[in-house]
């Protein structure tokens, strides 16, 4: 005889734990099945960026009103999870700076704030004099910036840790090492899930397994186009911060952490789940690094890293229940905009399960049954 929960999560990542964290908050009984360790994966390498209007460039259609709303709920949700879990997120709102250092991307920032600005949200542009005044240790290389002043950072893994730490205090079971081998469906109808140890029984199951989405629907004979994007990022130390800003330029981000603790980041490689650091890989980071922030060359070096994004093939999210199997629902495929994201993908996938309408937002796009091309 199986184990009886209302709803069954599978994958302890920052989008698990926010659906168990929402779906606690109402009442639901909620166990979460996690391969490895909770939050071991892309959720702790993230940098942590809430890159909302940074990321989203001229779009301003559903992803951007998804990234806006999920970020503006950071301050309350960052209250609520501390008073929870007694778990800091870190959530920092200095402003983030995305870069130009051609005339090629002045002109292009110019037309993606015009796009932001036509929306209703707020984007300033800097000369390169303006930006080196607000952050002097940036280079002279720099002929100007976007200037996003709400789109700020916090720390991935501790989120990811305190969703489901405030899950644990309102009832919901976590339970590592648990990996899910196959789901119960009766007539069309998901009824369970089958790890290696035991049968779960309950309601609706969520798969949210990130990277790993794609390999684990094809259980259910569905294809989803999601694929692994590998990054690499490094961190370093210095006594005096570098930068109050986070900035945001092709190829290198730069994201300042307290403690004078500077993260650089990310390559890009496609279709591997290789998490190995190459020379390869940090040296280019190095090199995009220094020549923003010069001052970079004389910090001590502290760590390097790598982890697995879930990317689609048309770049949005899968958000909503599988078209055939009824109480299967998805919540996968963030690429880079799982830890912004996490916050309202929660809350829209608990109001999916309970059945309520989505009235502020179009997640048409988002549907697990939209027809993906590439």
């Amino acid at each position: 005889m199986g184990l009886n929960y209302d709803v069954a999560i599978i994958g302890g990542g920052v989008i698990g734990g926010s659906i168990a964290f929402q779906l606690a908050k109402r009442g639901k009984k909620v166990v979460v099945l996690e391969k490895g360790k909770i939050a071991e994966q892309s959720s702790g390498a993230a940098a942590g960026m809430l890159a909302a209007q940074v990321e989203m460039g001229r779009e301003t259609g559903p992803m951007f009103q998804l990234a806006i709303q999920s970020r503006a709920m950071f301050p309350q949700l960052a209250e609520e999870l501390r008073e929870r879990s007694g778990v800091d997120i870190s959530l920092i709102n200095k402003g983030m700076l995305r870069i130009a250092t051609t005339q090629e991307d002045v002109q292009e920032l110019k037309e993606v704030m015009a796009c932001q600005r036509q929306a209703g949200h707020f984007a300033d542009w800097l000369t390169g004099d303006e930006v080196r005044k607000t952050e002097p240790a940036l280079s002279d290389a720099i002929l100007g910036a976007m200037y996003i002043e709400h789109d700020g950072h916090v720390l991935a893994p501790e989120l990811a840790i305190a969703f489901h730490k405030s899950a644990a205090q309102l009832g919901t079971e976590i339970r590592e090492f648990a990996e899910v081998k196959s789901l119960l469906i009766e007539q069309g109808r998901v009824k369970g899930v089958v790890t290696h140890e035991e049968t779960i029984r309950c309601e609706q199951v969520i798969v949210a397994t990130g990277a790993w989405s794609g390999q684990f629907m094809e259980q259910v004979n569905m294809h989803l186009p999601v694929y692994p994007v590998k990054g690499e990022c490094f961190s370093v130390i210095t006594h005096r911060p570098l930068l109050q800003s986070t900035v945001f330029s092709h190829g290198c981000y730069l994201v300042p952490k307290r403690g004078g603790r500077l993260i650089v980041g990310a390559t890009v490689k496609e279709h591997t789940f290789d998490r190995k650091v190459t020379i390869e890989g940090v040296s280019a980071l190095m090199e995009r690094a220094k020549r923003l922030l010069p001052g970079i060359a004389h910090a001590e070096f502290e760590k390097a890293w790598a982890g697995v994004r879930p990317q689609t093939e048309d770049g949005l999210p899968f958000l909503g229940e599988h078209p055939e199997h009824r109480g299967l629902y998805l919540a996968t495929g963030h690429f880079r905009n799982g830890i912004l994201l996490s916050p309202l993908t929660g809350v829209l996938i608990a109001d999916l399960i309970e059945g309520k309408e989505i009235l502020d937002l179009n997640i048409r796009p988002f549907q697990v049954s939209r027809n993906v091309t590439v």
